[in-house]
């Protein structure tokens, strides 16, 4: 009955070796230093030398060694009475020679051909009639230092992995020391009392007892004076290498060893307690006494296991419904909902399983339309690439070849559009970041049964993933078309234009300061019979002030109404220049300037004086021209005050005015500014060093275009930074939330598909029938040993 015990230990753990359980079986662990014995003394149990030998580390890997007493041969019976066979090979061996070699084979196989080890077992069952039943894990014998190729963390791997086995509660420690070295410096002992502080479970084995100095013997120790183990200590002899080599049989070593403590003087007394035979009885009776000892505990265990066995086997689902159309049906339906539904509470935040440490769903959408896009459309410059050059090109080119009293509206219309064209990229790129993170929330929708069927998965990925871009490009197509839409009509009566443009443009169309350390003596008489501060007070005060001081005209465009603001200013800045001018006795710029200005008394100045006033002032008195009034031939006159236009009365520049005496005033190269050369003429304007400096209408007239630029791409950025997320929304997101369980159904619901989109995957088939092998194991095991415990033992 005892012995049944053993065997069925035995059983369950060829069973759970092979399908990888986690109960722990009652064994022997042999331990011990290198060369301190342990694989004789296995060899010596066995009564078989069948244990691979050589100099340094030659267990490398842990040997399960289950002897299996078997009865007397019957005469009929093969003709073979022992035999070995590994759980990797399916054959017996008869041979011993053999099953070292395939010991070491194995060893390589796994361990390599160095000195590494390996934690993965070798299985080897002896059915013997000269065994008892034992199950026995040689280990690696422990070391210091590494020799030759060992890795340099031999001794630490070679410790962990002995720790492994020592450690687990239903394991007997058989602490191997040689008797010719101090007891104090034994490993396996000291390794033992770790896991076993008050040696319950560890048996003492004494090897070389026959190779102790003379006069010294091991009595104390044997006898449990020096080192107290509850199971003792037993004192064995092996072969020496001389046996070895000279091949002395099992059967002579054992009777020497019998010799040996019966003839020593101080053994003679415990040989009976002493020798190979009395320690395999030994081990016997104690390996029993363990396993029934451990018994409840084994079945405690295996009752968890089973459950959770059991639970794991529930999730991978059961395999007989996929015979059914009427199940397969509904497991598909059932899937598509529930992937649906993970779809749409990703986006919209309400999933169970939200993540705590990044962003996630549909917070990235939020992301993206209010950090990535507005940082994208705040970081655009709406006059980074135009200079004053091409502006003032711009203004040319669009009054023709007639010139023009106020800034051109079509000017502002030709500049702003493509500057508005900037805001295409940055909302296209945002509606493919939105269409990308809605893939990825549709990939990352998944459930532990979905898994189980990796094609039905990846279609219905592929389903939503077909959707979005079906939609991704109609949601282009009108984030291209808010971009023209706004191209397309040129608002300038936008409240927010007027308003933002007015101002910028208050401080711009103002005259610059004149410098001081130029100005010209201030004269007190009046002009036209009143004082200068009368008529500025009165001038300005002709029209009604509207919004940030300028005139109010409803339906006027942003030009005029600033042209109107300037008039009123220039009348007055004239006025006060034309009272500013010294009299002198002498020079014919002066002589006529105040005798022929009509003299009404009125406080305020006549249309006509106010009109040319107005019109000195932005074009000079020579009338509108590309560089009337350069600031070059400014520059040739001295420090001269900057002057608003040509006096009328100057008679000395009596040649041509305009661009030509500009130009011809600049190096008096007139044949490069003849008629014949009009390309040579053109060339020379544009590229030339003076010539790019712009006259002060033309700095007027650029500031101004690049205020109103600015101001009006505010107001279309802030729309479009408006609409493209609201697009998006319902263009893309919405539309695919609302339409997604439409899709997966109309698509992926048809009979014939059923048995293909429920194919499991290979991994799963496979590890769902080792779970059920395993969970059937330990319900036989439970049973077993149940029946076992009913026992009288």
């Amino acid at each position: 009955m005892d012995s049944d015990l053993i065997k069925l230990v035995n059983r369950l753990q060829d069973t759970f070796s092979n399908l990888g359980g986690e109960l722990d079986m009652p064994q022997l662990v042999v331990v011990g230093s290198q060369s301190s014995g342990k694989s004789s003394v296995l060899e010596n149990i066995v009564g078989r030398d069948f244990l691979p030998r050589g100099q340094g580390i030659v267990t490398r890997r842990p040997l399960v060694l289950q002897l299996i007493h078997t009865p007397l041969p019957d005469p009929t019976a093969p003709t073979y009475t022992e035999w070995a066979q590994f759980l990797h090979v399916d054959k017996r061996f008869t041979d011993y020679s053999e099953i070292r070699k395939e010991i070491e084979q194995e060893t390589f196989r796994v361990a390599g051909q160095n000195k590494g080890i390996s934690k993965l077992p070798i299985s080897l069952k002896i059915y013997s009639p000269d065994v008892l039943d034992l199950t026995l894990v040689d280990l690696p014998g422990l070391t210091k230092i590494p020799v030759g190729d060992q890795p340099s963390d031999i001794e630490r791997q070679i410790r962990g992995l002995v720790v492994d086995y020592i450690s687990k509660p239903n394991s007997v420690i058989l602490a191997v020391s040689p008797a010719n070295v101090d007891l104090a410096n034994s490993d396996a002992l000291k390794l033992a009392r770790s896991v076993d502080p008050q040696g319950r479970r560890t048996i003492g084995v004494l090897t070389k007892l026959d190779l102790m100095d003379a006069g010294t013997n091991a009595l104390d120790i044997l006898t449990g004076r020096v080192y107290p183990l509850k199971l003792g200590f037993i004192g064995v002899v092996n072969r020496s290498q001389q046996d070895i080599n000279s091949e002395k049989s099992m059967g002579d070593a054992l009777d020497s060893e019998t010799e040996f403590f019966r003839n020593h003087a101080a053994y003679r007394n415990i040989a009976h307690k002493n020798g190979t035979k009395y320690l395999a009885r030994t081990l016997n009776q104690v390996l029993m006494n363990h396993i029934r000892d451990k018994l409840p505990d084994m079945k405690a265990r295996l009752n968890t296991l089973m459950g959770q066995a059991q639970q794991e086997l529930n999730s991978f689902g059961d395999a007989a419904i996929f015979g059914d159309k009427n199940q397969q049906g509904a497991l598909i339906l059932r899937l598509m909902n529930r992937f649906a539904h993970d779809f749409v509470a990703s986006i919209e935040g309400t999933k169970v399983d939200i993540s705590t440490k990044e962003l996630s769903g549909g917070a990235r959408i939020y992301y993206i339309f209010n950090d990535v896009f507005g940082h994208a459309l705040s970081s655009i410059d709406s006059t980074s690439n135009l200079d004053n050059q091409d502006i003032r090109t711009a203004i040319r080119n669009s009054t023709g070849p007639r010139p023009s009293l106020f800034v051109p509206e079509s000017a502002f219309d030709l500049l702003v559009k493509p500057q508005i064209k900037l805001l295409e990229a940055p909302s296209l790129r945002c509606v493919e970041l939105v269409y990308e993170e809605l893939v990825k929330i549709c990939h990352n929708c998944t459930s532990t049964e979905l898994e189980r069927f990796p094609r039905l998965h990846a279609q219905l990925i592929e389903c939503v993933s077909e959707l979005l871009r079906e939609r991704l490009g109609p949601t282009s197509e009108y984030a291209q078309s808010l971009i023209e839409i706004q191209a397309a009509y040129i608002n300038t009566n936008h409240p927010a234009f007027i308003s933002g443009s007015a101002a910028a443009a208050q401080a711009t169309t103002s005259p610059p300061p004149k410098p001081a350390q130029y100005s010209r003596p201030q004269s007190h008489e009046p002009i036209n019979g009143a004082p200068a501060g009368e008529d500025e007070d009165e001038s300005s005060a002709e029209e009604p002030v509207g919004v940030n001081g300028i005139p109010s005209r409803d339906g006027r465009s942003v030009s005029s109404t600033v042209h109107d603001r300037t008039r009123a200013m220039g009348a007055a800045s004239t006025a006060k220049a034309s009272s500013s001018k010294p009299h002198t006795a002498h020079g014919p710029r002066h002589s006529s300037a105040h005798s022929q200005a009509p003299q009404s008394g009125a406080p305020g100045t006549s249309p006509h004086s106010a009109r040319e006033t107005f019109l000195n002032y932005f074009f000079g008195q020579n009338g509108p021209g590309p560089i009337a009034g350069s600031t070059v031939e400014r520059s040739h006159d001295g420090p001269a005050p900057m002057p608003t236009g040509r006096d009328v009365s100057s008679t000395e520049n009596s040649g041509p005015t305009g661009l030509m005496a500009g130009k011809r005033s600049l190096d008096g190269n007139n044949a490069a500014f003849d008629m014949k050369s009009l390309g040579k003429h053109i060339e020379a304007v544009s590229s030339s060093e003076p010539g790019s400096q712009m006259t002060l209408r033309e700095e007027m007239e650029t500031s101004l275009i690049r205020s109103l630029i600015a101001s009006y791409f505010s107001i279309v950025r802030q729309s479009i930074q408006d609409l493209i997320p609201k697009a998006i929304m319902h263009f893309l997101v919405n539309y695919t939330s609302q339409q997604v369980q439409n899709r997966l159904v109309a698509s992926l619901y048809k009979p014939e598909l059923f048995g293909d989109l429920l194919n499991e995957d290979e991994a799963l088939v496979a590890e769902r029938t080792r779970v059920k092998a395993l969970l059937d194991a330990y319900k036989d095991a439970f049973k077993t040993l149940s029946d076992v415990n009913l026992k009288p033992l």
